[in-house]
């Protein structure tokens, strides 16, 4: 059986040049933030892609926060030259880091590990974007020297700052929805394919994130299946089932960048009510169903064949949910970790909790494109299907935060 191979901390990305002082090319000017009398946090952002972009938009506009914008590719350092002036930009964050007190890591995830290591053991304070690193001994390393050093290490589980989510898990926890059945996921959408990690590794860390985060819990196992369409690298279309055991709930998730339609739903089925959570809504973004089925007891013994159910249905609620943009919240809640000391909302060890359940899941698919296979440790469930266990969180470590 093959497994995908993670890259080890010391890799570096084409596109960011981490530890290199030589330039192919001239930089943009080297721009120095103006000092004021108010205290200023200095934060380099690593990465000017996707995600490194919003950071940088984000964490601009946060007042007192200097920011420094790190990139290999000369072209991006010039866009970002042009629409963040007031920054300034390096190819290299060795050429900054004597000369910041953060370090955003939005690069590929296989250099997570290695950059957010370079800036964890200078003593800097980390955020990484999701995945914290591609394999879990990368993780529990950037977890040990993150607390050697006396220093925050954050992982940027967006949705956990989504108002959207605090609200599905409010209906959880107050039992508005009856015991929990199962939760179904999807996130769905055409390309953006990596080239080092599969599409569960790409997508499946946020629906990871927010069904643990609503459930108050980690899964203790995964079942998986993942298939590859495309091209013989990465799986491009995965199922998950996770087991929470406190709970007694399942949970479903279908990832994919192989579908038309962009897809960011999830759906809480309970006994009393059902939910759904659905992202790409402008305005109803969560809607609560009174509706569900119950079982009744069997009367006629003719009948006994068919299943004596009947179906409740009632009224349709969407509650008023105020945007504010998670990233936003996100990294404001950085800055002021920063600032007040804070622990943050999601440490390097919530991180590391979902890095494992996404490792688990290697280790029953061929990510080179056959079906499922079982690995080592694999043990079978009631319904035969094949699945492995998730390493248990961390004892002494608070993986959730009320909000």
């Amino acid at each position: 059986m093959r497994h995908l191979v993670h890259a080890p901390a010391s890799r570096e990305a084409s596109d960011v040049a981490v530890l290199s002082t030589t330039h192919a090319s001239p930089l943009p000017s080297m721009r120095s933030p103006d000092r004021r009398a108010t205290p200023r946090d200095r934060i380099a952002v690593v990465g000017y892609g996707y995600w490194g972009s919003k950071h940088v938009r984000v964490l601009s506009s946060t007042p007192h926060v200097d920011v420094t914008i790190v990139d290999g590719q000369m072209s991006r350092l010039a866009e970002a030259a042009a629409h963040y002036p007031s920054a300034r930009v390096a190819p290299t964050l060795e050429d900054v880091l004597h000369d910041v007190d953060a370090v955003v890591v939005a690069t590929p995830p296989g250099t997570h590990a290695a950059i957010a290591r370079c800036a964890l053991e200078a003593r800097k304070h980390v955020l990484v974007e999701k995945p914290l690193a591609t394999s879990v001994e990368d993780a529990e390393m950037l977890v040990e020297i993150a607390a050697d050093q006396g220093v925050h290490l954050m992982v940027g589980h967006t949705f956990e700052y989504n108002a959207a989510v605090w609200k599905l898990r409010e209906l959880v926890r107050t039992g508005a929805l009856g015991r929990i059945l199962y939760i179904d996921a999807a996130r769905l959408s055409l390309g953006r394919y990596q080239s080092d990690v599969n599409v569960i590794w790409d997508l499946a860390p946020h629906d990871i994130s927010i069904i643990s985060y609503i459930l108050d819990e980690m899964p203790s196992c995964a079942t998986v299946w993942a298939h590859s369409h495309i091209n013989r690298q990465h799986a491009d279309v995965a199922y998950l089932r996770l087991d929470f055991p406190q709970s007694q709930a399942r949970a479903y998730v279908h990832v994919s960048w192989l579908t038309p339609n962009k897809v960011r739903q999830v759906t809480v089925v309970g006994e009393k009510k059902m939910a759904v959570y659905d992202d790409m809504s402008d305005n109803e973004r969560i809607r609560i169903y009174d509706i569900g089925v119950d079982v009744q007891e069997i009367d006629d013994p003719e009948e006994a064949h068919a299943l004596p159910v009947s179906y409740r249905t009632g009224d349709i609620v969407s509650p008023y949910i105020p945007f504010h943009e998670p990233l936003l919240l996100q990294d404001q809640h950085f800055v002021e970790c920063l600032r007040t000391g804070t622990r943050p909302n999601t440490p390097g060890e919530r991180g590391l909790e979902v890095v494992r359940v996404l490792a688990a899941t290697d280790q029953l698919a061929d990510v080179a494109g056959e079906d499922v296979v079982a690995g080592a440790d694999v043990s079978t469930g009631e319904s035969g299907v094949p699945t492995i266990p998730v390493p248990p969180p961390m004892a002494d470590r608070r993986l959730f935060s009320a909000r």
